[in-house]
């Protein structure tokens, strides 16, 4: 035994088993979070209650979300009569009846023992809504230009919404935004000219006031243009509102849900297997693909998708090349001297400075030093509202660039450092310079350690969420930073990130029971897509090692 542990076995067997307890925790809680938000997409059944509450009977509609086993002995606490529950726990049922604007709340709790007849209810539907979440209830008709019809017309009638809905949105999206775009373009010609009026020579003023006229004019044709699409959109929504659909809710009331306001229906009950499958994988690509609604506790979370995903490729298009060329002067030109060891204490010291104080300095420096000077010298005509000088997603990108920077010098040195000094003598021998060296030899060869510098910057980078909440990001974008008008990328907006929407979600949310779901699969997603551009960059690096592996032998 003892020349066992003086053979360092046992240490081995320990960090083995170090190594081994964690990942199957990665892989468990990864798991976890995945089952969990993946699982909320999946259509549950709908039971109806017979419930007796203080003496009162009732029916109840609704999912079962969670079910816990109380101790009786907490219900008495409670001042609950538990002079009938036989044991010594209860199950208690939090039980999601939605139809939101009609009852008080979207969920209600209730015990086994306030339970007299439980059964999965007959053809009742699932109805997903613009507002007001799901309304559960029995379509019993369809109403098409004030004409009552059948059930069986409900299906056509909500694909003639949707197609609607889709005509809607396009105009919004298209037409809509193109004039309001124009329009504020010629506003700021119009301030433009003001200005000018106010500081150039009277010679001036006669060209000025035939632009005033041309910039009229055609704001007047922009805003006829306006009208025009206005009342096509008019045309569209009051079709919308004309539809209903009938239905009768649990208490066996009819209500008119309008068709605007319904998005989609289902019955949870009446579906085969992979009648459930194909609904799951709708419910999916919906959350993929689909703007977020509701407070951030409906829809998808494509906005935030883009946005992490644009707001880390800007990052590293920023930080690798200032991180490779500050490694390359530490460790190709910088000398051996005291100075240079002050540069190498404060770059490791960087790495361990909390990230909100990154936040902080973006927010002084970048945002009110750099942007509000770019918004006096180029945008001064738009002033006092601010461009740049407000948070945006290049200012949360040069953040993060300056908060990933000293991993990416660290990585590239040592991968500069371990590169032997006759690779560079050969060179130097052949008559190359050392510019040359560097760029043609010494860097491809130190591309995987900058490759490896990048991965762990965007690891980290695409999980902060504390200095972006000071410097861009915002709990709802109204667009993107990238559209069809020129520039096409703007850089000046703000954006919505998955970190940021989880927080708000599971935080800030006014339903936190309904929004907890989300909050699991919208950090499934996060870790996926984190997973997603690692993947891609190690991909890069090991093709970059293949292919640089004859300079290295």
């Amino acid at each position: 035994m003892i020349k066992w542990f003086k053979s360092g076995s046992p240490w081995i067997w320990l960090t083995a088993g170090a190594v081994s307890l964690s990942l199957v925790a990665v892989l468990g809680l990864l798991l976890l979070i995945g089952w969990k938000g993946l699982s909320f997409f999946w259509p549950a059944p709908v039971y109806q209650f017979d419930v007796s509450i203080n003496g009162s009977n009732q029916i109840i509609i609704g999912e079962i979300y969670e079910q816990k086993s109380i101790p009786v002995e907490q219900l008495a606490d409670a001042g609950i009569d538990v002079s009938n529950i036989e044991g010594n726990s209860v199950p208690r049922y939090l039980i999601k009846t939605g139809n939101r604007e009609r009852v008080a709340l979207d969920f209600i709790t209730l015990l086994k023992t306030q339970i007299s007849h439980q059964v999965l209810a007959d053809n009742i539907a699932v109805i997903d809504r613009d507002k007001n979440g799901k309304f559960y209830g029995y379509p019993i008709g369809f109403i098409d230009d004030g004409q009552r019809r059948g059930i069986e017309n409900i299906e056509e009638g909500l694909l003639q919404a949707n197609l609607v809905r889709t005509q809607l949105d396009g105009l919004q999206e298209t037409e809509i935004a193109d004039i309001n775009w124009q329009l504020n373009q010629q506003r700021l010609k119009l301030r433009k000219l003001a200005l000018n009026e106010s500081s150039n020579d009277p010679s001036s003023v006669s060209f000025d006031e035939s632009a005033q006229q041309s910039i009229d004019a055609e704001i007047e044709r922009l805003q006829d243009a306006y009208s025009e699409v206005e009342q096509r959109l008019f045309v569209l929504q009051e079709k919308l509102q004309n539809n209903a659909l009938v239905v009768v809710d649990m208490h066996g009331n009819e209500v008119m849900l309008p068709m605007i306001q319904v998005l989609d229906m289902w019955y949870s009950n009446n579906l085969s297997f992979w009648g459930k499958l194909t609904h799951w994988g709708h419910q999916v690509v919906k959350f993929l693909t689909e703007d977020p609604r509701e407070a951030n506790t409906e829809g998808g979370v494509f906005p935030a998708i883009f946005g992490t995903v644009f707001m880390v490729l800007l990052m590293s298009i920023i930080v690798t090349p200032l991180g490779v060329m500050a490694a390359i002067y530490l460790h190709e030109y910088a000398g051996k001297n005291g100075f240079t060891k002050l540069i190498r204490v404060a770059v490791i010291n960087l790495a361990g400075v909390p990230s909100i104080v990154y936040g902080v300095f973006g927010l002084g420096f970048f945002v009110y030093m750099v942007g509000g000077t770019i918004d006096d010298v180029f945008f001064s005509s738009q002033l006092p509202t601010p461009t740049f000088g407000t948070p945006g997603i290049l200012w949360s990108a040069l953040t993060l660039a300056i908060l990933t920077l000293p991993v990416v010098i660290v990585s590239t040195e040592e991968g500069l450092a371990r590169i032997p000094s006759s690779v560079r003598h050969g060179s130097l021998a052949l008559g190359a310079t050392q510019s040359e060296t560097l760029w043609r030899i010494v860097l491809p060869m130190a591309s995987p350690a900058i490759m490896t510098g990048l991965i762990l910057a965007v690891a980290r980078a695409a999980g902060e969420v504390a200095p972006l909440m000071l410097v861009g990001v915002v709990k709802m974008a109204p667009t993107l930073p990238v559209d069809g008008h020129f520039p096409y990328v703007h850089l000046d907006r703000k954006f919505m990130h998955l970190g940021y929407h989880i927080y708000d979600v599971g935080f800030q949310s006014p339903n936190v029971e309904a929004a907890r779901p989300l909050v699991y699969a919208t950090s499934f997603l996060l870790v996926t897509v984190i997973v997603g551009l690692n993947l891609t960059a190690i991909g890069i690096r090991n093709h970059l090692r293949e292919k640089f592996r004859s300079l290295e032998q």
